[in-house]
């Protein structure tokens, strides 16, 4: 069983070129040590909040603070059962928040969650931020999003999908008191797979392929810097956040059929008041039984022989036997009704995970990333595009560099190409983090 210390991930983080300010947050939760790793593995979030002032900045916030921290102290359940529960509270707490202040009300957010866990990754998911899977040469989206744009596509409404507003998204965090969540998983992992989780501002703005192609081919800081930076160079739009995180050996998943299923609903809460209702018809039928003596043709109960002159002696048997025969058959019944309720109760159903099985539908798309000409012309063209409103010098360091990236594919030395495309797109970057006053860029290093 592997102990979860040979991952490496660097998460970032930016405002964009066009927001007042930065309403994405993010968090990594790693294990502290072998115990932690089995039970609840690494975690990754990225949340991109919505709402007017700082409405969205706080949803996303109060998302990527408690997330974690509800997961965390709820381990003790199987890892998906926890992760929907976490997200299923912390969404109640951001409608709570919204709903107590004007200001606030109607916020939201995105959750895009990724657990590594022995058995493999596991993502709970809310939104149109997105988990990937990076394997080889072929990057597969873990998550769908919860956009009009997708549910058209899925529909199968191309035309309608290809005008529709790509902002639109049909469920996230906090605007409701409850929310679905999907949970997706759990992915096998393998040596050296890269997960990427990012906001819509990345995934807007670079395609999948060169997502895929900037995340293979380059180190996890290198990388996401990298992808924060084409972003910026194609205008930004919107706060950008991204998560790369490389598995090693030790995050290579393994099951076996002797693993212990993942119960997938709630253990059934004890109801000892049901252990009333046998008592109670075994009350009625000893009553009953009491009755059906005391009114049978047969009994010297004293005063019969008063009700027998005044109903007359006709009346008084058939009247008898209905009456006791009516009384012997509610004592049979709640006797039977008493007997069934003192049997052991069946254990109830509780819906689990076999081991090597997932749930969800993802992988929900792939694409291939394997470099060529003109997946690195794509990004090459974009910077050329950028650089010619840099100063003199930062533009004939990034024409240089653009211009080893040509011969590199030229020359089919793919892997360079891509790094010296790194190395343009960071001059470019810091230009814009010169221009800027203030701090408006977050960023961890990878982590050993």
């Amino acid at each position: 069983m592997g102990k979860g210390t040979s991952l490496v991930y660097c998460d970032h983080t930016d405002i964009g070129r066009r927001r007042s300010n930065n309403q994405d947050s993010k968090a990594v939760l790693p294990p502290s040590n072998a115990q932690q790793y089995r039970t609840r593995g690494w975690l990754f979030l990225v949340a991109d909040g919505m709402g007017a002032h700082a409405a969205g900045e706080m949803a996303s916030a109060i998302a990527a603070d408690r997330v974690p921290l509800v997961y965390e102290k709820t381990a003790q359940r199987s890892p998906p059962l926890a992760l929907r529960h976490s997200i299923e509270q912390v969404n109640g707490e951001i409608n709570a928040k919204g709903e107590g202040t004007p200001e606030f009300k109607g916020m939201g957010t995105t959750c895009t969650v990724l657990a590594l866990l022995p058995r493999g990754a596991l993502v709970g998911h809310i939104g149109d931020s997105r988990a990937y899977r990076l394997r080889g040469r072929m990057i597969e989206q873990l998550t769908r999003d919860h956009s009009l744009v997708w549910e058209l596509q899925s529909a199968g409404v191309q035309d309608a999908a290809a005008t529709a507003p790509k902002n639109i998204i049909t469920r996230s965090m906090g605007p409701h008191p409850r929310v679905e969540v999907d949970i997706e998983g759990p992915f096998p992992v393998e040596d050296a797979d890269v997960f990427v989780l990012c906001s819509d501002g990345l995934s807007g703005q670079v395609a999948d392929e060169e997502i895929g192609l900037l995340a293979a081919e380059l180190e996890p800081r290198e990388s996401a810097a990298a992808l924060v930076g084409l972003t910026l160079i194609r205008g930004a739009p919107d706060n950008v956040t991204v998560i790369v995180a490389r598995a090693g050996v030790e995050e290579i998943s393994k099951t076996s059929p002797g693993d212990e299923p993942w119960p997938m609903s709630n253990q059934p809460t004890a109801q000892p008041q049901a252990a009333v209702l046998p008592w109670r018809m075994l009350g009625v039928a000893a009553v009953s039984l009491f009755i059906a003596l005391l009114v049978s043709p047969w009994s010297d109960v004293p005063g019969r022989e008063w009700v027998a002159a005044t109903i007359g002696e006709k009346l008084m048997h058939p009247i008898s036997v209905l009456a006791s025969g009516g009384c012997v058959l509610v004592f049979l019944t709640t006797l039977l009704i008493a007997c069934i309720g003192f049997l052991p109760a069946a254990p109830a159903s509780v819906r689990v995970l076999m081991p090597g099985k997932q749930i969800g539908k993802g992988p929900y798309r792939s694409y291939d990333c394997t470099p060529s000409e003109n997946l690195l012309e794509g990004i090459v063209t974009s910077i050329e595009s950028a650089a010619d409103g840099l100063a003199g010098l930062d533009r004939e360091k990034t024409v240089g560099v653009l211009l080893s990236v040509r011969r590199h594919v030229a020359e089919h030395q793919f892997h360079e190409a891509v790094v010296a495309a790194a190395e343009a797109i960071k001059i470019y970057t810091k230009t814009v983090h010169h221009s800027r006053s203030g701090d408006t860029t977050r960023s961890r290093p990878a982590q050993p």
